[in-house]
């Protein structure tokens, strides 16, 4: 007995002396990752594979990490919404929609994107199928929620889908198997749509196996439930809807930052310090739904834009079409593609933010994100903090309000504001003007 206490005294003692070799919680590549989410349809005129695949070079220029792909799989006919459907009322999950080209075309678009270094997540739909899924016929009846009549029924307006059955443990193994098949075939993990609609018991029944089996997967929920925070359990990373909304707000002048300090102080308490929390202004129920970043942050779109990459846990998502400043709202149904993806102002500030989280420590996600400290102001609609690892630093300041206003930063060394590269030292008082920022590095 001696001997174990020993040895796990020592093992402690190197771990303390060797503060940068920690457990990791995720796959190593996950950690300073940033995410992508590909809109397929709406990505060149002809909305197949091969229109991604000719885009991948661009995205690497871009530095996007991990490209997450809209639904790709095979769609419903009955009850179809629109021209073409809804990618999220599936008809096979093993299936590609030929829409998009063959099995043989997204093979090569895998292929093609691991090779320029991308990861690739699929985005799966576990809550409900098109009401003509091979389930229907193949599956006793019990694989379907069903009303006292016996129909299939749905959530909310989705009226191109039937809601599965959660009880029935037979869904839960036919959803690994599915899953598993497109692991099987190298994917690097999923975004799960709806995470939060189906039973916490049915995530952590399969998330270890899952997580065991492909240990350098990542999984994204479509919730944010504490319940599936957990990285060695469920999932990597949970949606920051919350937040998400709160900036919104504060950007509209309905609330202030002081909802922003007990948002922060509820979530570090809430949810485990190994969690990372998906941050965006933008994806594709927002664009479609609810408009635009622009539309919903005016001004301060840019600005809150630096908050999702900078603050606490955050691993951000980049949007089809938020790295040009794309302002139209893409529809749902039908085809409407992006034409022109020429680079442009937003391009370079999304380059410089996704530059800023790979090259700076104090940045990374989760349980090895730098210390957070609020720089505290005295000017209404500004917000600063610091995020501090080690030598390096960040230091963040935004100015949500409607007029200009000054922010007090003591600088006691040499940093570089990382949008102009200018080097400033000793500066104390800055100006911001409505909707701007400030981020300085070392």
């Amino acid at each position: 007995m001696k001997k174990i206490i020993i040895l796990i005294v020592a093992v402690a003692a190197i771990a303390a002396c060797c503060p940068g070799q920690q457990t990791a919680h995720h796959p190593e590549w996950t950690y300073n990752s940033v995410l992508y989410e590909v809109n397929i349809r709406q990505y060149s005129p002809e909305g197949t594979f091969a229109g991604v695949e000719a885009q991948l070079p661009r995205l690497k220029e871009l530095g996007v990490d991990i490209l997450w792909l809209m639904p790709m799989y095979e769609i419903g006919v009955e009850g179809r919404k629109g021209t073409l459907g809804s990618y999220y009322a599936i008809s096979d999950y093993c299936k590609v929609n030929p829409e998009f080209g063959t099995m043989e075309d997204f093979d090569r678009l895998l292929a093609a994107a691991h090779d320029l270094g991308f990861k690739v997540i699929l985005d799966w739909v576990a809550n409900q199928t098109a009401p003509d899924h091979i389930w229907m016929t193949t599956k006793p009846a019990e694989f379907y929620e069903r009303d006292s009549l016996g129909n299939a029924t749905w959530e909310y307006d989705w009226t191109d889908t039937r809601s599965l059955n959660y009880d029935n443990r037979e869904v839960w193994a036919a959803q690994e198997e599915c899953m598993r098949f497109w692991l099987d075939k190298g994917v690097d993990g999923f975004r799960c749509d709806a995470a939060g609609e189906m039973p916490a018991e049915f995530w952590q029944s399969v998330m270890p196996g899952l997580n065991a089996d492909y240990p350098e997967a990542y999984f994204l929920a479509e919730a944010e439930r504490t319940n599936l925070a957990d990285a060695d359990s469920t999932f990597d990373a949970t949606y920051a809807w919350e937040l998400h909304h709160l900036l919104g707000d504060i950007a509209a002048g309905q609330k202030t930052f002081d909802e922003l300090r007990a948002y922060l102080d509820r979530d570090a308490a809430n949810y485990p310090q190994t969690a990372f929390r998906m941050t965006f202004t933008s994806n594709h129920d927002e664009n479609s739904w609810q408009g635009t970043e622009f539309e919903r942050m005016g001004d301060c779109a840019n600005a809150c834009e630096v908050l999702c990459f900078t603050l606490p846990k955050s691993q951000p998502l980049v949007y089809t079409g938020q790295e040009i400043g794309l302002s139209r709202r893409l529809q749902f149904f039908e085809k409407d593609p992006i034409e022109d993806w020429s680079g442009n102002a937003f391009t370079g500030f999304f380059k410089k933010l996704v530059w800023l989280k790979h090259n700076n420590p104090a940045l990374d996600a989760g349980e090895r994100g730098g210390v957070y400290a609020e720089i505290p102001q005295n000017t209404d609609g500004v917000f600063a903090f610091s995020r501090t690892k080690g030598k390096n630093e960040v230091i963040v300041a935004v100015n949500l309000g409607t007029e200009t206003a000054t922010v007090a930063l003591p600088l006691a060394a040499d940093y570089t504001e990382l949008f102009t590269e200018e080097t400033l030292c000793d500066a104390s008082i800055f100006t911001l003007p409505a909707g701007g920022y400030l981020v300085l590095m070392k």
